[in-house]
């Protein structure tokens, strides 16, 4: 099979086209002829050499992909062999064939593509366990999401809204503004240009949010704790602005705020089977009724990976940008 390799630590070039042997399954697995895999930021840490995959997994970069199951071991799932799926992994999507646990297979759900189903896994999975199971977010709370324009941030404001939240989002551009606010985000705000704790403080009349998704880390905690309502809780999922903080600890003690956080890569297939079950029971009948859907900003061929990655670290697209293999 073809394959997208990392040749070295580096830039989108060093990213290489080469010919891989299919992987060997495990059991639980099942083997995915792939027609799209998704790309997301782990992929580029990984590609620098700062986010190495788990020892278990393949090298491939690639942790979500959709295609139809060719092989392996389906019991215990609904699934069969023959169907369409999208699958998140722990690695080798960027391939014609992938590996992945069954139970962290969904079916593609009824009227989207194969394009838009690469492009749920990673942040629908994300997303889930990070806002709804490990933020709590509940009804009639309100959500402020770092990252807005970003697949997860994309993914988090469509179904915040879909469960009737009150969602704001911050964005890095006027543009990403609107977009955000047309995905149904009840404020955008341009960081670049506004000060999202005083923003955040209008907004709520001085109440500030429940649960914050940040991307961010580093400086932005002392200002989410700063945005929170009292009982608040704020959820790292990365580290764009480091891994460094203080904390005014009084804050959190006196109004009894949470700092968690979490990475999905790590945990166990069986973690994620949880997971995927959560989703299909809760969220696939949302994109079937057309209440959400995947935003995808651009798709590339699987050969021009070079041009996708360079895309995603100038970071200005709106949504997710998908690589597309031949069927």
């Amino acid at each position: 099979m073809k394959a997208i390799e990392i040749s070295q630590p580096g830039g989108p070039e060093v990213l290489t086209v080469v010919e891989r042997e299919k992987p060997v399954l495990k059991a639980g697995e099942v083997l995915i002829k792939v027609s799209a895999a998704g790309i997301n930021r782990p992929d580029v840490f990984q590609r620098k050499g700062s986010y190495p995959p788990p020892a278990d997994a393949s090298d491939l970069p690639g942790l979500e992909v959709a295609g139809v199951i060719v092989e392996g071991d389906v019991s215990g799932t609904d699934l069969k062999i023959g169907d369409r799926v999208c699958a998140l992994t722990p690695g080798g999507g960027y391939a014609e064939y992938c590996a992945a646990p069954a139970g962290n297979c969904l079916p593609i759900p009824k009227g989207l593509s194969d394009i838009e189903a690469a492009g749920l896994p990673e942040t629908y999975f994300t997303v889930w366990t990070n806002v709804f199971d490990r933020g709590a977010l509940a009804k009639d709370e309100a959500l402020l999401v770092h990252g807005g324009a970003s697949g997860i941030g994309t993914t988090a404001i469509q179904l915040a809204r879909a469960f009737g939240n009150t969602v704001y989002a911050t964005v890095g551009s006027d543009e990403r503004v609107k977009a955000v606010e047309a995905l149904g985000a009840n404020k955008g705000i341009n960081y670049k240009t506004q000060d999202f704790v005083e923003e955040i403080k209008t907004l709520t009349q001085g109440k500030g949010v429940n649960v914050i998704l940040d991307m961010v880390s580093g400086e932005y905690v002392n200002r989410n704790i700063n945005s929170l309502a009292d009982d608040g809780r704020i959820v790292i999922i990365a580290q764009l602005g480091g891994s460094k903080a203080t904390i005014d600890t009084n804050q959190l003690m006196r109004r009894r705020l949470t700092i968690t956080g979490s990475t999905l890569r790590p945990r166990s297939p069986a973690f994620k089977t949880e997971i995927a079950r959560s989703l299909q029971k809760h969220v696939w009948p949302l994109l079937e009724s057309g209440k959400i859907k995947p935003v995808i900003h651009a798709t590339f061929p699987f050969e021009k990976v070079v041009e996708a990655h360079t895309m995603m670290d100038a970071g200005e697209q709106i949504g997710k940008i998908i690589l597309t293999f031949e069927n």
